[in-house]
């Protein structure tokens, strides 16, 4: 699988598992991902045209990140063995179950959504 097709899997994907140290990388990154435009925001001042494009952004990665969260988390509960629906979760509480899910080990071996961890599931 290719870099930009595993980055793609992790965060927009609903297929697989995914370990405890990819699902807080991964968690890490979209928070940073989700501060960049928050601070540019922040930065410039407000009722000007730039303000209006930072608001707009800010959208926008909220929305990609939420799916990616959700889509991030689904793969987390899959290594436990729980279904998709379980990420819903995500939505509500993301911050505290990030930490949570990153404490827990996985399930060994394979379960119904893969083989392995960190890994696509069976299709």
């Amino acid at each position: 699988m290719s870099e930009r097709s595993q980055f793609l899997w992790v965060f927009f994907s609903l297929s697989g598992r995914l370990s405890p140290v990819a699902y807080a990388l991964a968690g890490v990154l979209l928070v940073l991902v989700q501060f960049f435009p928050f601070y540019q925001f922040a930065r410039v001042e407000l009722n000007t045209t730039a303000s209006q494009n930072w608001a707009m952004i800010c959208w926008g990665v909220l929305l990609i990140s939420a799916w990616a969260t959700f889509a991030v988390t689904a793969k987390r509960f899959h290594d436990f063995g729980k279904p998709t629906y379980f990420a819903l979760i995500s939505l509500i509480i993301g911050p505290i179950l990030l930490i949570i899910l990153s404490c827990f080990r996985s399930d060994p071996g394979p379960n119904r959504y893969g083989r392995r961890t960190n890994a696509p599931g069976d299709s």
